[in-house]
């Protein structure tokens, strides 16, 4: 399997997009985490080669990935190349015009998750519509899903726009099985994006390949809270503890693999998770002491995830069925988070952000998304067909 970068690297792409790039100034949107097949982070073997790369952009975590999640990244130079780094995860969002001047296209590559509120896919959203504002083409170089691309898997609900936020721009389901390269295709097309887009694609991935298996064992984070395959697979549901009052494991060895609070009886709660029957995953009680974020310092029962079978786990309804069933294990017990919007971002809780739905603390504990049917999103496969890379 040859990913994007690779392909532009051995300068196997088209002869006329090969051309067109040898003769133009790049920015690239990246960070040290989009690595090649060869275990290399991307943008050396470009500079090397000399690719004219001005600037890069960085993502939340920034250029090199390691900042905690949400703590703002200023611009810097990259210790690598020297050239230039512009944060878009900090004073602002987008690359400015005076970013953009004087470059002819803007490459993108980013580890993707697969999952809506991953930040790097509505950073790529917001240098698209600066760079259709500046005349400047996009490239994406493009990477598998590594939770693979089944559409007859994905998972909703659909996001209300009115949600608006980082974590969530465009409606879309939350396990939505596209590629990066595909999702830019998608909205240029919906979002009437006045934009030149080119994708170069992954030569030999097929949509029902995860990263689970052999990949684990070249597994690169893609952020510092994602340190495994089998941990991404769970994010899409395990990351709605986000938005209430329990532990999901960051600082820990194993976050989004745990589900833990001071008030929680982890041998009742495996139990009940045991008797929903949830397929593909077990759920075993575990204790830790979180050092960051809710209850930092404090003794935390609960449970680990197991998953067993990749493909019949459902991480949204896993996740959903989590929060659910903590709520009968302990009625009243589980709080909904609040925190300050971000500038510009709508004043919804982090948990309505995240799940995609006004309301969702209430309607999630009260049982109303139970239903794995209730999940189902079977309109986003005609929504997407025209935008697909992949078979």
């Amino acid at each position: 399997m040859l990913l994007g970068i690779d392909r532009l690297v051995r300068r196997d792409i088209s002869p006329d997009l090969l051309a067109r790039l040898s003769s133009s100034t790049l920015g690239m949107l990246t960070n040290d985490l989009a690595l090649t097949s060869d275990l290399v982070r991307g943008r050396e073997p470009l500079a090397a080669s000399g690719w004219d790369v001005s600037v890069f952009f960085g993502p939340e975590h920034g250029l090199s990935g390691r900042a905690r999640e949400g703590e703002h990244v200023g611009d810097d130079a990259d210790p690598v190349t020297g050239v230039p780094v512009r944060s878009l995860y900090g004073a602002h969002v987008r690359p400015t015009t005076a970013d953009l001047a004087g470059l002819d296209a803007v490459l993108v590559d980013l580890p993707d998750v697969g999952a809506r509120f991953y930040t790097y896919i509505w950073t790529m959203s917001h240098l698209l519509e600066a760079c259709a504002d500046a005349d400047v083409a996009v490239i994406v170089l493009d990477r598998p899903n590594p939770l693979g691309g089944d559409l007859g898997h994905a998972e909703g609900p659909m996001l209300d726009e009115d949600a608006r936020s980082l974590v969530g721009r465009w409606a879309m389901p939350i396990r939505h099985g596209l590629t990066i390269g595909e999702l830019a295709r998608h909205w240029v097309r919906t979002r009437h994006l006045d934009v030149e887009l080119e994708v170069v694609e992954v030569a030999g991935w097929h949509r029902h390949r995860t990263a689970l298996g052999r990949a684990e064992l070249t597994w690169m984070p893609p952020s510092p809270n994602l340190p495994s395959a089998a941990t991404a697979l769970l994010y899409p549901g395990t990351c709605l503890a986000e938005g209430v009052n329990v532990s999901e494991g960051r600082s820990t060895a194993v976050p989004f693999r745990v589900i833990a609070a001071p008030f929680i009886d982890g041998e009742r709660y495996a139990a009940a998770i045991a008797d929903a029957g949830l397929p593909g995953v077990v759920a075993v009680p575990y204790g830790f002491t979180p050092l960051v974020r809710d209850h930092s310092g404090e003794s935390c029962e609960g449970v680990i995830l197991h998953v067993t079978d990749p493909d019949a786990l459902r991480p949204v309804h896993t996740g959903v069925r989590l929060l659910s069933l903590l709520e009968q294990v302990h009625p009243g017990a589980l709080e909904e988070r609040t925190l300050m919007p971000m500038p510009g971002e709508s004043d919804w809780t982090p948990l309505e952000k995240l799940f995609g739905v006004k309301g969702a603390f209430t309607q999630i504990v009260d049982g109303e998304w139970d239903d794995a049917d209730r999940l189902a999103v079977p309109e986003w496969r005609e929504q997407v067909a025209e935008d697909l890379l992949y078979r």
